[in-house]
């Protein structure tokens, strides 16, 4: 028999008490401040069969497939320094827990820098961006991690430390197995240092912003672009409204360069474009960072996956970027897209219920316009109903094997990447 609640805090006979949701337990971290405690964290972890997920800032933890158990969090912000830094040859080399941002301000007191500018570049980790082969706009130029890696230190789940690659450029022993670990997600090893190919510092900048008024004059202008020998550091096409989007194409060099290559730009593309308009200083420096935040930025999704807001990875034929963009509207759903024009990569942000993402991103993975759909951020009720990573064909047994290999106990991620 139930009980009643008298008034006084006690409970009658007729009265079930109301049942307390248990409190999570929290996922303990393990902090290690040398590649030797981390290889050996792994090692301890492996031979308990635990599962473990490699954490630097934290920023795409909500990226990949949903995590199955996890026992531990193995940090790698106690590893934040530049290892060596050899000037002439324009290397570094630099510990995976280090900022991205923390580094390029250590690298410009020589006039130098590590050229990449992923999602939430003030805080990413050197680890994570090898990690998840993360890019932004400066892809057009220099590419994305992988290809400016020469060189990496690893822990395996053994508590084996091996390197690969070298310290300067023409040195490249083992070099695959740098671009191996690269977007794996922390599946295969965990990386505790990686020696990069750097840039010097542009003394100049400046950026075109072009307005576009439908999809055959955008294609028209991608295409000029890529047969020119006008050579951006960025060129990026956003969309804004209806048919229209803006293209926005950085130079930076010597300050007569850009000013000859903004000349030669203005010349090329003032027939295709009713408007350009050109911007440097604090101005330009405001564009490209809510540029880069532009996708996370929406509907409140800078931190956090929101219900109805989809972040997709995707590739595309630059030279068919118009019939892209046309299959993009014709399946009625809210889409925007930014990316890198003449690269045929970017980010789609899909607006609207889990079922309207679900059938775009399937739609996606059976065009012939767009390949390569991965989905960084969404809901677990997305991720249920679509498979983060897509199909993997032919290269699935392959993977299986490298997981296989370097983690039979299933030590690492948790199942949230690709193998």
């Amino acid at each position: 028999m139930s009980k009643e609640n008298d008034g006084n805090g006690v409970l009658s006979q007729n009265e079930t008490p109301t049942p307390v949701p248990p409190v999570p337990t929290p996922v303990p971290s393990v902090q290690p401040e040398t590649p030797g405690a981390l290889a050996e964290a792994l090692r301890q972890a492996s031979a308990q069969t635990q599962s473990i997920v490699i954490r630097g800032a934290g920023t795409k933890m909500d990226w990949g497939r949903p995590a199955g158990r996890i026992d531990a969090f193995l940090e790698t912000r106690g590893l934040n320094k530049i290892l060596a830094h050899q000037h002439g040859d324009l290397t570094a080399t630099i510990e995976a827990g280090a900022s991205l941002a923390d580094v390029n301000a250590a690298l410009a007191q020589h006039g130098q820098w590590l050229p990449l500018d992923p999602a939430f570049a003030d805080r990413a980790t050197i680890g994570g961006l090898l990690a998840t082969n993360d890019s932004g706009p400066l892809r057009h130029r220099y590419g994305t991690p992988r290809d400016l890696v020469i060189g990496v230190q690893l822990a395996t789940a053994d508590g084996t430390l091996a390197k690969a690659g070298g310290r300067v450029v023409k040195n490249v022993a083992g070099y695959d197995l740098g671009k191996l670990v690269t977007g794996s997600f922390g599946s295969l090893a965990a990386i505790t240092s990686a020696t990069f190919k750097l840039s010097p510092l542009p003394k100049a900048s400046k950026t075109l912003i072009v307005a576009v008024d439908n999809d055959a004059r955008l294609g028209e202008i991608v295409r000029q672009m890529m047969a020119s020998q006008l050579e951006p550091l960025a060129f990026e096409l956003r969309s804004a409204q209806a048919s229209r989007y803006e293209i926005t194409i950085r130079v930076a060099s010597l300050p007569a360069v850009v000013d000859a290559q903004i000349a030669q730009a203005r010349t090329l593309l003032g027939p295709l474009a009713p408007s350009i308009d050109v911007i440097d200083g604090d101005a330009e420096q405001t564009l490209w960072r809510d540029h880069n935040a532009r996708m996370w930025s929406a509907a409140g999704a800078l931190d956090a996956p929101v219900d109805n807001v989809a972040i997709v990875r995707a590739a595309w034929l630059p030279a068919s970027i118009a019939t892209a963009l046309s299959e993009l509207k014709a399946m009625d759903a809210p889409i925007d897209l930014v990316g890198r024009a003449a690269v045929g990569a970017g980010l789609l942000r899909i607006d609207g219920d889990t079922g309207t993402q679900a059938r775009v991103i399937t739609r996606l993975r059976q065009s012939t316009s767009f390949g390569n759909i991965v989905v960084l951020r969404g809901s677990e009720a997305l991720k249920a109903a679509v498979d983060v990573w897509g199909p993997m064909g032919d290269r699935e047994r392959l993977l299986a094997s490298l997981k296989h290999a370097l983690d039979p106990q299933r030590t690492l991620n948790a199942g949230r990447g690709p193998l």
